[in-house]
C-alpha cells in the first residue's frame, strides 16, 4: 500500500481561495523553455484540492498529493502546508 502511494503526483503551489467547504483552490505553476526563443515561460492551472480539517488559508504555500476521484472537479488532496502566508 505504502509503495501504490509513493507513486502518486506531488505537487507545490499557492493557495487562492478556501471560501469552500473542507475544499482549497491551488494554484500550480509550470516552467517550460520555448521550442524555437528559448525564453522560459510560466503556465499556470488552477486545481480544487481537500481540505479535511480547513487549515489552509489563502496564500499559503503548500503540498497537495493526487488521489480518487472526490468529487466532479476534487482529484487532489492536501498533505502539508509548507509556509503560511504572511
Amino acid at each position: 500500500m505504502a509503495e501504490e502511494r509513493n507513486s502518486r503526483k506531488v505537487r507545490r503551489g499557492y493557495v487562492v481561495s478556501d471560501k469552500m467547504d473542507k475544499t482549497i483552490s491551488v494554484e500550480l505553476e509550470q516552467r517550460s523553455t520555448h521550442p524555437l526563443y528559448g525564453k522560459v515561460v510560466r503556465t499556470t492551472r488552477t486545481v480544487k484540492a481537500h481540505d479535511e480539517n480547513n487549515e489552509a488559508h489563502v496564500g499559503d504555500l503548500v503540498s497537495i498529493m493526487e488521489t480518487r476521484p472526490l468529487s466532479k472537479t476534487k482529484r487532489w488532496r492536501l498533505e502539508s502546508i509548507i509556509e503560511r502566508a504572511k
